[in-house]
């Protein structure tokens, strides 16, 4: 029997690899090599190998093409792909360097560098890289996708959305060129587009989480929570390890949904953090030494937050860092994003220190804050953009705690407490955290008011002759159930109107949509005043155009609450049932005014139909009502200091003492 020669060995592998029979041709390259070494099969198996994800086998019969044909380019591209995928990107750099010096025509290889610059953050050098391959290849729709991506790490997205539109003309199937456009587009705002080409990558193929994350943050953005929620979840299904992308932005859109039950936030919560502290690697405490090192000096706060910045962290935290004793209580900030401004100028001046935290994994940054011998950890964040809420799994301090910045659980069995009120965290209630509520005596919130003087207009319906309603907060807070009751208002009083001021309505897309949401009601075009984002202190006169501000639910309002508040706008707001549908609530009793907090739809319409007819009331409190919040719990800064001061100083001591009780008592025991 004739022996079969080495290159039909080789075709045959290739054949088997081509019918999706990898296995057999991967045997079938390896007997043709063991016959006779030859640089193309070695070339070939890599290739199969590397799409198999064996890519130390793949590079090293890469490479063993090479030691046979040093000239190879082909091989030089493909080993830059398969060291590209081991995450070895100066070697793939070089790799693709070579591949071009031996063929100045490779388009291919031009894109592969592309990529892999784009990767090292040399984004101009990646475009030209691309714009190359682009000239030699103008057909090859992979290299007008690069050239996208590059443009992309420039924030040039006007190039990169042409980029993308011209690599579809070339290859409309493309799935991964329509999901690189959606994201493009929902930068850009233009939200109809970006749903159509995201919806058009999810129907091509096979799709990924990134790009049900990405179908999410476009419907989230047009104001559909409950449709984002089910994307979330469907990238969740698709990469159950991913605790980034997917789960972070559902618990952020879940925690604020009429449609998730408290108990299924919960669930959610503890399934990602169960996945986090599997990941944790928690700090040991020694209670009696930090017991000795406390005693006699402040205690020493860290405030980890993203959001140091003209952001509702910062309005409420300012002024009640201004006010705080600091022979009782050191502050020190932990910042989880680079970005800063004039408020953030502000706060520096009330920390003892300002740490930046931006770009470092999670165990680096839980061990400067454990090294730094912090002895309060307070999460600003929680599920939300940029958190440093992961590095609390590592417990890097002996006490911690979220305030502020989330308006849930967070999931984190390492996390002391959540830092509430009676309001938002009533008795009933406690079921739907795993920390435990601290509830502060008067109010959980503190006002900082703008670093400017605006004056406060009578109420524009002596000037209109009709009611003008508003809401100017976050566009997902206006689900179709409180545009049924809103619109169930506009119907009840003849000729009013609302006005919706938020950052999403900038785009003419989600304004035409939130019309046709309200036409379903009867309510006409007319009858509203949509109006994006201005200046803080544009934004504030603003409210001069506004009668009567509306709280949404279960998302109440809560910045724009006390904004209204404090431009003389009574606000009506609907009794809830958690944390998130309560905080509006909360600022109302702190204000003295729970008057304006209606127990059920029926009589949250019939209140704002009575303020809306009572002119007299509408300008008595158009001129008291600033004066009375900054006499208030919400408004008094030195009086929230103290009493947050004390809350601090009781977890504290709380601490050692339940701590220093288990120490006394396994000592008498072993005495025993």
């Amino acid at each position: 029997m004739t022996p079969v020669q080495p290159d039909a060995l080789h075709r045959l592998g290739l054949l088997a690899c081509q019918t999706g029979q990898r296995d057999a041709g991967i045997a079938l390259m390896q007997q043709s090599l063991a016959a006779r070494p030859d640089a193309v099969c070695c070339n070939d198996l890599g290739i199969v190998l590397r799409e198999q994800g064996r890519l130390a086998q793949a590079i090293a019969h890469l490479r063993q093409a090479l030691a046979l044909q040093p000239d190879f380019a082909e091989a030089h591209n493909n080993l830059g792909n398969a060291l590209k995928d081991a995450g070895d990107l100066q070697a793939a750099e070089a790799s693709y360097r070579k591949a071009i010096a031996l063929r100045p025509d490779f388009a291919q290889a031009y894109v592969n560098l592309s990529a892999v610059l784009r990767r090292q953050q040399s984004h101009m050098l990646a475009v030209t890289t691309a714009l190359r391959a682009v000239e030699l290849a103008p057909a090859l729709a992979e290299a007008h996708n690069n050239l996208g991506n590059a443009y992309q790490g420039l924030d040039d997205l006007a190039a990169a959305a042409a980029s993308y539109r011209r690599a579809l003309e070339l290859n409309a199937a493309d799935a991964s060129v329509h999901h690189n456009l959606s994201l493009v587009l929902l930068k850009r705002g233009q939200y109809a587009d970006a749903l159509t080409h995201c919806r058009r990558a999810i129907a091509a193929g096979a799709p990924n989480a990134s790009m049900h994350v990405c179908l999410g943050d476009i419907l989230r953005a047009q104001g559909d929570l409950d449709g984002a929620i089910d994307a979330y979840r469907a990238a969740h299904r698709l990469d159950p390890d991913s605790t980034t992308l997917a789960l972070q932005r559902l618990l952020f859109c879940s925690a604020g949904s009429a449609r998730v039950t408290p108990q299924q936030f919960l669930e959610d919560a503890l399934r990602h953090g169960r996945v986090m502290a599997s990941r944790a690697q928690p700090f040991v405490h020694d209670r009696w030494q930090r017991a000795a090192q406390s005693a006699g000096r402040a205690l020493r706060v860290g405030f980890v937050s993203p959001d140091l910045r003209l952001h509702p962290v910062g309005i409420f935290l300012e002024n009640v860092l201004a006010h705080l004793d600091s022979t009782r209580v050191e502050p020190i900030a932990y910042a989880t994003r680079s970005d800063e401004d004039e408020v953030s100028a502000r706060l520096r001046k009330h920390f003892s220190a300002w740490h930046s935290l931006t770009g470092m994994d999670t165990g680096s940054a839980a061990r400067r804050v454990f090294d730094d011998g912090i002895d309060i950890l307070i999460d600003l964040a929680g599920h939300t953009a940029w958190s440093g809420l992961p590095m609390f799994w590592w417990k890097p301090a002996p006490v911690q705690a979220s305030w502020i910045g989330f308006f849930a659980t967070t999931g984190c069995e390492a996390m002391d407490y959540i830092i509430g009120d009676r309001h938002v965290l009533p008795a009933s209630e406690q079921g739907h955290f795993v920390e435990q509520p601290w509830r502060l005596p008067e109010s959980y919130l503190c006002f900082t008011p703008p670093p400017y003087c605006i004056d406060i207009a009578p109420p524009p319906m002596q000037t209109t002759g009709a009611v003008t309603f508003g809401f100017f907060g976050k566009l997902i807070k206006v689900t179709d159930d409180v545009i049924a009751l809103w619109s169930e208002l506009l119907r009840a009083v003849p000729r009013s109107r609302l006005y919706l001021k938020a950052l999403e309505l900038e785009s003419h897309d989600v304004q035409h949509m939130l019309a046709h949401r309200f036409a379903v009601h009867g309510i006409a075009p007319e009858r509203l005043i949509l109006e994006g984002a201005s200046p803080r202190a544009h934004y504030f006169e603003a409210y001069n155009r506004v009668d009567i501000a509306l709280s949404p639910f279960p998302y109440s309002s809560g910045t724009t609450t006390v904004e209204a508040l404090w431009m003389g706008v009574p606000v009506i707001a609907l009794a809830g049932d958690r944390f998130v549908a309560h905080i509006c609530e909360s600022m109302l009793h702190a204000a003295g005014l729970a008057e304006w907090i209606a127990p059920n739809r029926h009589a949250y319409v019939a209140k704002a139909i009575a303020l809306a007819s009572d002119g007299a009331t509408l300008t008595h409190v158009r001129q008291t009502l600033r004066a009375r919040i900054l006499a208030s719990p919400l408004g008094d800064a030195h009086r929230f200091a103290r009493n947050l001061e004390s809350a601090f100083h009781a977890m504290w001591q709380r601490y050692l003492n339940s701590d220093m009780a288990t120490a006394t008592s396994s000592i008498h025991s072993d005495r025993h």
